[in-house]
């Protein structure tokens, strides 16, 4: 790999042993800059941007600090490690509030210096590719609250504001959770009938001896309970839009009625035999397939193609999994806190899980790994335990095809170390000690392993 395409590190130290025991330690990943002051390290910074900055505390002249705050004020995604003498920690510490990523103290271990940096680098490019995001969500289309930049989505809204755009009805299939109700409201803000009233009811939450009432409305005294006359749901949406959820779900008589109110645009409240004229246009959905429904004798085929003018199928998560992180970092940014994104290992799991509960469950899952996480990210393993399986490895051909080349590889790297780890776990019964002997690695290096790929020892260890 060649030093322009290397991930850029700056080494700053006031001693020329040090410079090239970072220089020997650094140099085959990364592309090193030396500077033996921190004067020399101001220069170079003020001149160009560097991926990670590792520098020495106590220097004459500019020391540590200088060097950490002019590059905090250049370039603020800079990752600044500090080296610091065992006596000095309490400096270190202090340089972290400023914005320093992490210390390394003097003595150091050659891998240790490898880990902290890699890290630091990995820090970076979350910071960005969580600045991505946000980048993304600001400019993304917002189609009336339905959000995504996929082909499937650019489709579908389309055929939404083309359905809006003419005064008859609207049927919205797909499965459970893929927001058939907002898909409806963009219907109703995209038509002529915008400034009138839309009224949303479930029907499958109706009670099948209450469905008509609320519908159509009642008279007083038309039933038990029914001490005053009351307006039902068409009469409310005269006007405007009335969306019917769910419609595979009503009752077969309560579908004779509709669809004569359908064809003759006008309804009979309970109790009365006086008709009352309605002008509203129906948007219908359901998750059911209508036409098996129809075979099987449990819905209408009058009201079928009653309801069947103008379909709109809404695509499911897992067909449309380049929207996934645009819309968890969307959920994210309302949850109430200000953490700052997802981990890669995060991504890739709600990627690369098949969201049965669609939009509506990702929503959730991103709900609970607020609650839970105790970072600045949503890790992996704040995320829900059916989706601790779904890493990178689990990436459809077309996902990974969507990456850009080392992403890519990355994806593969994490995939296959994570299956190692676990894999280890397995055989040692989760004894760390055990299994850093097969790994070749230091005890502590291993556990910084298991906890960046999100793998509990504990959950591997063997009942007695």
């Amino acid at each position: 790999m060649s030093d322009a395409s290397k991930p850029s590190v700056l080494v700053v130290d006031d001693k020329e042993n040090m410079l090239k025991l970072f220089s020997r330690i650094l140099g085959d990943a990364y592309a090193v800059t030396t500077a033996g002051d921190g004067e020399r390290a101001l220069v170079l910074v003020a001149s160009r941007e560097f991926d990670v900055v590792v520098t020495d505390i106590q220097m004459p002249g500019a020391d540590g600090f200088a060097v950490l705050r002019e590059v905090k004020r250049r370039a603020p995604a800079t990752e600044v490690v500090l080296v610091t003498a065992y006596a000095s920690i309490p400096k270190a510490v202090e340089a972290m509030r400023e914005g320093a990523y992490d210390y390394l103290a003097k003595p150091f271990d050659p891998d240790e210096v490898a880990l902290v940096v890699a890290r630091a680098l990995e820090r970076r490019r979350q910071r960005r590719e969580a600045e991505g995001l946000k980048e993304r969500l600001a400019t993304a289309p917002d189609f009336h609250g339905l959000l995504g930049t996929s082909a499937a989505m650019r489709q579908t809204c389309a055929l939404l504001s083309q359905g809006a755009a003419r005064d008859f009805t609207v049927l919205l299939t797909g499965e459970t959770g893929t927001g058939k109700e907002l898909a409806a409201r963009s219907v109703h803000a995209e038509s002529p009938r915008c400034g009138g009233s839309f009224v949303a009811v479930n029907c499958g939450a109706l009670p099948a001896d209450l469905v008509e009432s609320e519908l159509f409305g009642h008279a007083k005294g038309a039933f038990t309970g029914a001490t005053v006359a009351k307006a039902g749901l068409f009469e409310e949406a005269h006007g405007g839009t009335l969306f019917l959820d769910e419609v595979g779900d009503l009752p077969a008589p309560m579908q004779v009625k509709l669809n004569r109110a359908l064809q003759e645009k006008e309804v009979r409240r309970v109790g009365t035999t006086q008709p009352v004229r309605v002008d509203v246009r129906v948007v219908a959905a359901t998750h059911r397939e209508l036409q098996a429904e129809v075979s099987a004798g449990r819905f209408r085929e009058d009201l079928y193609y009653r309801l069947n003018v103008f379909t709109v199928r809404m695509p499911a998560l897992r067909e449309r999994r380049e929207d996934i992180p645009l819309l968890a970092m969307h959920f994210l940014s309302r949850a109430g806190r200000a953490l700052e994104g997802f981990t890669p290992e995060a991504l890739r799991a709600l990627t690369g899980y098949a969201w049965p509960g669609n939009v509506r469950q990702l929503e959730n899952a991103v709900a609970r790994a607020v609650a839970v996480t105790q970072g600045s990210r949503i890790r992996l393993e704040d995320l829900p335990s059916e989706l601790a399986g779904a890493t990178a490895g689990t990436l459809p051909t077309e996902s990974l095809a969507k990456m850009p080349y080392r992403e890519a590889v990355d994806s593969a790297r994490d995939a296959v170390s994570r299956e190692y780890l676990v894999a280890l776990m397995q055989e040692f019964g989760g004894n760390v000690t055990h299994a850093a002997e097969r790994a070749g690695m230091e005890r502590e290096s291993l556990h910084r392993l298991l906890k960046r790929y999100g793998v509990r020892s504990d959950d591997f260890k063997r009942s007695e």
